[in-house]
């Protein structure tokens, strides 16, 4: 997906075919998130911010690093629904295929939800670099914190629902406890997206 263009993406979203859909949006809202944050972490840098510089500099280099990781996953959501897929389509004219079968399926739904569940940890990481970046950053740009929070709180929420599917899709996951874990941190996720957006919108507009 990340050789894709723009318009190549939004077709194939728009298409009728199973992937990609709202696992590969989620992640590709956090890597826009990391990308913004980012972008500011560079636009603040100047001799006007010397003295927060060591600061800067790791954020600029954890939001690259994550930026880079909701792509890898965004590739692998892709992966894991076509499993998915796959696994639904293994004969079961015998008991010992629908063992197989039933095995296979758990196990494409478990790595189906693990994707989007770590979407939700990296829009987490978003926000504590945005949380961190917001009072030191050139004032400037200080409305793209506000659109890396909005796109972080998008990632966790799209993320929330698709693990709930594959929660809910019947099968005895391994990673139960793990996907409900993720589910149940998003409402924070959430929270703080909302906190960090209203806290610049009151630097902007004060």
């Amino acid at each position: 997906m990340r050789s894709d263009t723009v318009d190549t993406y939004l077709s194939e979203l728009a298409a009728r075919v199973p992937a990609p859909g709202g696992g590969a949006a989620g992640a590709l809202h956090a890597a826009q998130g990391a990308a913004l944050v980012a972008m500011v972490a560079r636009y603040s840098n100047g001799p006007a911010e010397a003295e927060q510089a060591p600061t800067v500099e790791r954020v600029r280099e954890s939001a690259d690093t994550l930026r880079e990781r909701a792509l890898v996953l965004a590739d692998q959501d892709v992966s894991a629904f076509r499993g998915v897929g796959r696994a639904h389509r293994m004969p079961r004219s015998t008991p010992e295929e629908q063992d197989a079968r039933t095995r296979a399926i758990a196990g494409a739904l478990s790595e189906a939800g693990r994707v989007p569940a770590e979407v939700v940890a990296v829009a987490s990481r978003v926000l504590d670099l945005a949380e961190q970046l917001r009072p030191l950053c050139n004032p400037n740009v200080v409305s793209d914190i506000a659109a890396a929070a909005e796109a972080a709180r998008a990632a966790a929420a799209t993320s929330r629902v698709n693990v709930e599917i594959n929660l809910g899709a019947g099968a005895d996951l391994p990673n139960r406890d793990e996907l409900a874990g993720a589910v149940a941190a998003t409402d924070a996720v959430l929270r703080r997206a909302d906190e960090t957006t209203e806290a610049v919108r009151e630097q902007i507009l004060r």
